[in-house]
């Protein structure tokens, strides 16, 4: 049933559970529904905020517009070719749900982002990554609707203009573009890439790399790591990894010999932004209601009842602590709203 709710609270639609409202809400399993959730928008001249998972997102307040949340299922076989796959997947699938799928049918590529929260568009929109991978690597197009111009969209991965957590979704396309589809390009045979933090040693700890190995090893990471938002409200990693020139990095080494980073294929360098922050002593830090989860540093966290004001406080205490100390900018890789 196509059904469009007013002031309806959002509390389980976002993994942070912030309890906030919109104007509309409303879930749209098909590009007509979209389109008539569209035209409802603009009679009504209010602006639309596409929500997937709402595992990347922060309210900071009620949101004064419709929050649309694309629910397009399937995931269709396009092509077969004799060394890799086109998968068609509707962008309301959930993320690791399609991974899963994957692994159990022998397909490569993506594995390594086992476990992310949220849903296949939102995939698309933030180019989520792990574990020495990124999901542009594997999508072939996405296909979806312009809303301003109310005309179908395609894009060529190159015409996403994929960068780190960032895409033409989150830039020039954003409140304009919804995402119906994504199509990815799978290989048939093995790809694996375990060169990135522990990952080799836990696979080889079950064995031979395998599709069902790695997934499982990446996991186990993960819960490790990241505590589940059914439980913490949290939207995973906060701030996204800081890139330096080869020539800062060595300057920063030279005064913290056990930096951890990891050298990139165009020369500059990617820090850790949970050590940046652990240093600065905010790792299990509690501040009123949120707080820094105990386990990675990158992870707020809210411990109940927080605001996304108190939040967003907490995460730019922490930009500033940084900045004092290593004279280095961290950026949210979460939505601010």
């Amino acid at each position: 049933m196509f059904i469009i709710k007013k002031g309806i609270s959002l509390k389980e639609y976002n993994t942070f559970g912030i309890d906030v409202s919109s104007t509309y809400y409303v879930e749209a399993g098909t590009i007509e529904k979209i389109s008539f959730a569209a035209n409802f928008a603009a009679y009504n001249e209010v602006p639309i905020m596409v929500l997937g998972g709402g595992s990347n997102t922060l309210f900071t307040g009620n949101y004064n517009g419709m929050v649309l949340r694309p629910t397009v299922r399937g995931i269709a076989l396009a092509e077969d070719m004799p060394r890799e796959v086109l998968l068609r997947v509707g962008a309301g699938v959930r993320w690791d749900a399609l991974v899963e799928f994957c692994v159990s049918k022998g397909l490569y590529g993506l594995e390594n982002l086992s476990g992310i929260p949220g849903d296949v568009g939102g995939a698309a929109v933030q180019n989520i990554g792990a574990y020495g991978a990124e999901v542009s690597e594997r999508i072939a197009k996405v296909e979806g609707l312009n809303i301003a111009l109310r005309t179908p969209l395609a894009l060529s991965s190159e015409e996403c203009a994929f960068g780190y957590r960032d895409s033409i979704f989150k830039r020039e396309l954003r409140g304009s573009a919804i995402i119906t589809h994504v199509c990815f390009k799978l290989s048939k045979s093995p790809d694996f890439r375990l060169d990135y933090g522990d990952l080799r040693a836990r696979v080889e700890a079950q064995g031979e790399p395998t599709l069902v190995n790695v997934r499982q090893a990446v996991l186990d990471i993960r819960a490790e790591k990241l505590p589940n938002p059914q439980q913490l409200g949290n939207a995973g990693s906060f701030f996204k990894n800081p890139v330096v020139s080869a020539a800062r990095h060595d300057e920063l080494l030279a005064q913290y010999a056990d930096m951890p980073s990891h050298t990139l294929d165009d020369g500059t360098v990617k820090l850790h932004a949970a050590w940046l922050i652990d240093q600065c002593g905010w790792k299990g830090k509690r501040v009123g209601n949120c707080g820094v989860h105990a386990n990675q540093a990158l992870v707020l966290v809210n411990h109940g009842g927080a605001t996304g004001s108190e939040i967003a406080q907490l995460a730019n205490d922490i930009k500033q602590s940084v900045s004092e100390r290593f004279a280095i900018e961290l950026e949210p890789e979460v939505t601010l709203v």
